[in-house]
């Protein structure tokens, strides 16, 4: 009974240390990367749709990004949805290549992306948290249930927190990974 709580649990703990990852991904550091656009969507025949799908993109230099749409009609609606997304880059275009040039961050910049990005991790901890209280809710429920004994349920509290710190380790090693990134100049 106990193992399929902590599996439900390990399961949704991966997948909230690996969202924060993909949330890691979009922000902005000092190197060009394509998961910048992976949000921003161009209205392509009036359906929202995603630039790498109407266009090819690429990073040829560390602080740019190109955009070769497919359709030279394309190169306006991408360059108003870049500007739209307010990502902080201006578009420019040569009648059929779009570059996003990436300035230099400031150290002021630099260090608030940082507040965000302990922010973001702070709220991945809160979600591990709230994954191990219902797990151990779920343990409290199958003890009073007569299901497992009080000590199994005393056990599995302990492996409970035992995953969970090891989950909240690493959070923390992610955001230490991508904190070097940002302030690495």
């Amino acid at each position: 009974m106990t193992k399929d709580v902590l599996a439900s649990m390990k399961n949704n703990m991966e997948k909230t240390v690996e969202s924060l990852r993909k949330e890691y991904q979009k922000v902005r550091t000092g190197r060009a990367s394509t998961s910048l656009l992976d949000d921003i969507k161009v209205m392509y025949y009036d359906t929202p749709t995603p630039i790498n799908q109407v266009a090819a993109v690429a990073v040829p230099e560390a602080r740019v990004i190109t955009i070769q749409p497919w359709e030279p009609k394309l190169i306006s609606l991408i360059e108003k949805a870049i500007l739209n997304a307010n990502i902080g880059l201006t578009p420019m275009n040569d009648g059929k290549l779009i570059r996003l040039p990436l300035p230099p961050l400031t150290e002021e910049r630099r260090k608030e992306i940082v507040k965000q990005l302990k922010k973001m991790a702070e709220e991945g901890k809160v979600a591990i948290r709230n994954i191990r209280r219902d797990a151990i809710d779920s343990m409290k429920k199958l003890e009073k249930d007569k299901k497992i004994s009080e000590d199994d349920l005393k056990r599995a509290e302990k492996e409970v927190q035992d995953i969970t710190n090891g989950f909240v380790a690493k959070i923390d090693d992610v955001l230490a990974a991508k904190e070097k990134e940002v302030l690495e100049v």
